[in-house]
C-alpha cells in the first residue's frame, strides 16, 4: 500500500482511507456484516485510515468500527488509524439541532468516542462543522488539551475556510483539513488548498466520486429510498441529475480508453493533486472497496489530466453539493 503523510505534523496513513458513514447512516439501508468485512478487507489491503463521525447513526458507526476492530487480526488492528468527527447534535428521530463546540463539550464528546470504538486514544479528532457560537480558538484548544493528555493524537479541522485555518493553526499544530474534493466539487483549490499548504497541513478528501454521482453506478432513472438523504441534494435533482450525469458519460469514454473503471479515473485524479491528499473512498461493499483500490494503480500523465479536464471542467457541475440550509452551516464556502 502506497502511503502519504498528513501535513507536516500528522501521521503517516495510507494512500486512500475508508469512510465508514455509509455503513450506518444517511445512504440508506447497509448490511452490517457486509460492511465489517469491507472494514477489514481494506485493513487487510493496507488501509489504515478508518473516518468517522460520532453522529453516524447516532454512535452506530462507531461501535461498527470498534467490532470490525475487535475481530480483525491484531498486526491489522494495530496499524489502524481512527479519524473522528464530533459536534454535530441530533435527535431521537434523527432530526439536525446545531452543533457545540465548547470546550466542556469536546472532551464529553470524545470520552464516549474512545468508549464506543474500543480504543485508548483517537488518531484525529475534528469538529465536523464550526459552532458558530464558540471560537475556533476554544474548540481547537480543548482538543489540544486531549492530545496533551494521551486521549487524542493528533488535531484536525473540517470543511473551514482559509482564514478559520489560520486561526486555528495558531492555537496548536493542525494534521489535516477533511473537506469535499472531487473532479466537480473544486472550490478548494482558490484559497483553502493554497492556505493548507502554507501552513504544512494536509487535506482528507471526502466525497471524490460526490456521493457515488461520478462512480460510474449511478444510473439515470435510479429511485433513492426515503432513509437517502441524496434524495435532497440537489446534484441529484431533475435536470441537475441529467446534466451531470451526461458528465460521467463524457468520463466513461476517457476511462474506457485508459482500460479503467469511471470511479478509478475519479478518484486517480484526487491522488494526482498532491501527495498531501488523501482520498477517503466510501465503499460499503467489498467489490466496490476492490474497485476503488485500482484506482493506486492507474497513472495519469499529462495528457490523461487534460482529457479528464476537458470531460469534466472544474465549473461544471449543476446544483450546489448541499441543501441550501446545510450550506449555511459550511465556514468553507463562507
Amino acid at each position: 500500500m502506497q502511503q502519504r503523510t498528513l501535513g507536516t505534523t500528522g501521521p503517516q496513513v495510507s494512500a486512500l482511507g475508508l469512510g465508514c458513514m455509509g455503513m450506518s447512516a444517511l445512504y440508506g439501508d447497509a448490511d452490517r456484516t457486509e460492511s465489517i468485512a469491507t472494514i477489514h478487507a481494506a485493513l487487510d489491503a493496507g488501509v489504515t485510515l478508518l473516518d468517522t463521525g460520532d453522529f453516524y447513526g447516532m454512535g452506530h458507526n462507531e461501535m461498527l468500527i470498534g467490532e470490525a476492530l475487535r475481530s480483525a487480526p491484531a498486526a491489522a488492528r494495530e496499524r489502524a488509524l481512527t479519524s473522528v468527527k464530533f459536534g454535530a447534535l441530533r435527535g431521537p428521530d434523527g432530526d439536525w439541532s446545531g452543533y457545540d463546540g465548547r470546550p466542556a463539550a469536546v472532551k464529553n464528546f470524545a470520552a464516549y468516542s474512545l468508549q464506543r470504538l474500543g480504543v485508548d486514544h483517537i488518531d484525529i479528532y475534528r469538529i465536523a462543522r464550526v459552532d458558530p457560537d464558540v471560537p475556533i480558538e476554544e474548540t481547537v484548544g480543548a482538543i489540544a488539551e486531549l492530545v496533551e493528555a494521551g486521549h487524542v493524537r493528533h488535531i484536525g479541522l473540517s470543511e473551514v475556510g482559509a482564514d478559520t485555518i489560520r486561526r486555528a493553526a495558531a492555537v496548536a499544530p493542525i494534521a489535516d483539513l477533511q473537506i469535499e474534493y472531487a473532479l466537480i466539487t473544486r472550490g478548494i483549490e482558490e484559497r483553502i488548498l493554497p492556505a493548507c499548504r502554507e501552513l504544512g497541513i494536509g487535506v482528507t478528501a471526502y466525497g471524490v466520486l460526490s456521493r457515488g454521482l461520478i462512480s460510474g453506478h449511478f444510473s439515470r432513472d435510479r429511485q433513492l429510498p426515503a432513509n437517502d438523504f441524496r434524495g435532497m441534494s440537489p446534484r441529484f435533482q431533475g435536470e441537475n441529475l441529467q446534466r451531470n450525469l451526461d458528465l460521467v458519460d463524457a468520463l466513461r469514454k476517457v476511462a474506457e480508453e485508459r482500460e479503467a473503471s469511471v470511479a478509478q479515473i475519479a478518484i486517480a485524479w484526487v491522488l494526482s493533486r498532491g501527495e498531501d491528499i488523501v482520498p477517503l473512498v466510501g465503499a460499503r461493499r467489498r467489490d466496490r472497496l476492490t474497485e476503488a483500490l485500482g484506482a493506486l494503480d492507474v497513472a495519469l500523465d499529462a495528457d490523461d489530466l487534460a482529457a479528464i479536464e476537458q470531460a469534466v471542467p472544474a465549473d461544471a457541475a449543476a446544483g450546489e453539493r448541499y441543501p441550501a440550509e446545510q450550506m449555511a452551516h459550511l465556514d468553507s464556502e463562507h
